[in-house]
């Protein structure tokens, strides 16, 4: 996996649930009885999109989750820590602070009991994350064990709306402490969310925003072990660009990270289970934001 951000260490950590992982996957989306939303919830809902139908086979599978203890050592990191969460019902249930408060704007409008709570799988249906930085240094924080509180971001660009799940390092364990709902243009990313939004959708638009030379680095098709680097021009986009460019809804991890009224962002894909990593750098040039490199 060609990882920019993470040593060995947590590599070999996060391989130990790969297996597990895999076989909820296939479960989800092989199985007959396989569920996906199919119309949005209502903005009022606290638990929006985070329901998952009861089906038998689905049922099944988390209960093999469930039967193996997730390791100690999945607390120093917070991926580690995320991956058993969003898998396993029985511990999901534990690591939330109920009843859960749930913040509108920064305003508490209400409080989820335990029997209320829907199980959430995060980004594990789709087999891949996002994340949002201002820069590569900013990445050396995902593999910081001193990080005691994180932010999950599922930001809905149809409804203009970012929910935050929030989480806190408590006795040495991570534990969701809260959720909190917030307009999408008061985010601290907002400028270039309303940019990316438009660029995941728009093909025409996509090589508008690219700059006047794109340095890349992809897959040698004639070589599975090797890498070509070269510079594109913005015409020859559709033949470089990297087959998937999340769009419509979109994650984000918070790991401590302060962003700024940055002119540069670094938008990462990165695979749970397999070994997809693409990093977009993009560099806002006067008004407008411009697709400078990336990596596939």
């Amino acid at each position: 996996m060609r990882n920019f951000a993470l040593v060995n260490s947590y590599v070999m950590r996060k391989v130990f649930f790969s297996g597990v992982l895999l076989f909820l996957f296939l479960t989800i989306f092989v199985a007959p009885t396989s569920c996906t939303d199919k119309k949005p919830k209502p903005e009022g809902d606290s638990t929006a999109d985070s329901v998952l139908a009861d089906t038998s086979s689905i049922d099944s599978t988390e209960a093999l989750i469930e039967e193996t203890p997730m390791p100690k050592a999945a607390d120093e990191l917070f991926d580690d820590f995320i991956f058993n969460f969003a898998a396993n019902r029985r511990l999901q249930k534990k690591r939330i602070v109920f009843p859960l408060k749930v913040y509108y704007n920064g305003k508490l409008k209400r409080e989820i009991s335990e029997k209320e709570w829907k199980m959430e799988h995060f980004f594990m249906r789709q087999q891949y994350y996002t994340l949002i930085f201002d820069n590569a240094r900013q990445m050396n924080l995902v593999k910081d064990t001193a990080v005691n509180h994180v932010v999950i971001e599922k930001i809905f660009f149809r409804k203009k709306l970012v929910q935050q799940f929030l989480f806190n390092r408590i006795n040495g364990q991570f534990m969701m402490t809260s959720l909190n709902y917030k307009k999408m243009y008061t985010n601290e990313n907002a400028d270039f969310l309303r940019f990316y939004d438009r660029f995941s959708r728009d093909s025409a638009y996509q090589v508008a925003s690219m700059a006047d030379e794109v340095e890349f680095t992809a897959p040698d098709p004639n070589n599975d072990f090797a890498d070509i680097n070269g510079v594109m021009m913005p015409q020859q986009w559709p033949d470089f660009k990297p087959a998937l460019i999340p769009k419509d809804k979109i994650y984000n991890i918070i790991y401590g990270q302060h962003y700024t009224e940055s002119k540069r962002k670094l938008f990462v894909i990165r695979g749970i289970s397999n070994s997809l990593e693409i990093e977009m750098y993009f560099r806002k040039i006067g008004k407008h934001w411009k697709l400078i490199k990336f990596n596939a």
